[in-house]
């Protein structure tokens, strides 16, 4: 049977050591779901790659804003989707510089769901002969076994991949992966309940993050779902816009307990909420900040 294609995402650079990229409003990196990653290989826009150099990382950055980043889709020696962003660049040291890959950040998807992160990380950099392993997600000798490995060799640089491992690049956005408008409300003297409708990036007390997606009836009742950054998983979302009409209060369902989070949002663009919340008899602060793009 065939194993499942694993997504790697590789940033290089032609000269010297980039900075890390700043999320765009929708992180695009956050589209590629365990869901794209797995259609990937049957995608129009795929090119097998034995060698990521930075020539060709050069020639496909264009799909992660902000970034010098190409996109690579892998299958992994384990069976698993994962995706990065890499730089190929250059390491200064006491002696001068020497060529790394940095791996800016990485995702290894569980089997079977969309969003239900196994191992994510970074950033790590793979100095030559360095092996990397997506379902570990770390560095590893070579009896251990790993997906990716750094080389150096004959003045060239490049990752590639090792084992059973599979690597492609993307030329151009795959299926899932489009950007689409999130209808950011004209508000005007009157505030409606449906302008809490959309999409959000939720910040709580600085220890968890997520994307919460929040539908609003004409009658001030929401639903909608809470997908967390560190796992992955998504979770339900119940509750109703109070009193003002700009305020709101939902409960995030999670399988041991409940999150009840109290908020109000600015009223001058419909962009921000903020507020405080409550799990298990304690208090945090939170907000949120529209999405842009989804």
């Amino acid at each position: 049977m065939m194993r499942p294609v694993c997504v790697l995402v590789a940033v290089v650079g032609l000269g010297g050591f980039l900075g890390l990229p700043k999320p765009s409003r929708a992180d695009v990196f956050d589209r590629y779901t365990n869901a794209v990653l797995s259609k990937a290989t049957e995608a129009d826009g795929l090119k097998p790659c034995d060698k990521l150099t930075p020539e060709l990382v050069a020639e496909n950055s264009q799909l992660l804003p902000g970034s010098a980043a190409a996109l690579l889709v892998v299958r992994t020696n384990g069976g698993r989707f994962s995706k990065l962003a890499v730089q190929i660049a250059r390491q200064r040291t006491a002696t001068g510089a020497v060529p790394i890959a940095l791996i800016e950040r990485f995702v290894t998807f569980k089997e079977g769901e969309d969003r239900a992160v196994l191992v994510a990380g970074g950033p790590t950099h793979l100095y030559n002969g360095f092996i990397f392993n997506l379902d570990l997600g770390q560095v590893v000798p070579s009896e251990i076994g790993g997906d990716v490995r750094f080389v150096t060799a004959a003045g060239e640089n490049w990752l590639e991949p090792i084992g059973q491992a599979k690597m492609f690049v993307v030329t151009k956005p795959l299926p899932g992966t489009e950007s689409r408008r999130s209808a950011r409300p004209m508000i005007g003297e009157t505030f409606e309940p449906r302008f809490f409708s959309g999409s959000y990036k939720l910040l709580d007390d600085g220890r968890r993050s997520a994307r919460l997606v929040l539908k609003v009836s004409d009658e001030g009742v929401v639903s909608g779902e809470y997908v967390s950054d560190s796992t992955g998983r998504s979770y339900e979302v119940v509750g109703r816009v109070g009193t003002p009409r700009h305020a709101l209060q939902f409960t995030v369902r999670f399988p041991q307990t409940e999150q009840t989070f109290q908020g109000w949002m600015f009223t001058h663009e419909g962009k921000y909420i903020t507020g405080w919340t409550k799990m298990q008899e304690r208090e945090f602060g939170w907000f949120a900040v529209r999405l842009d793009e989804e």
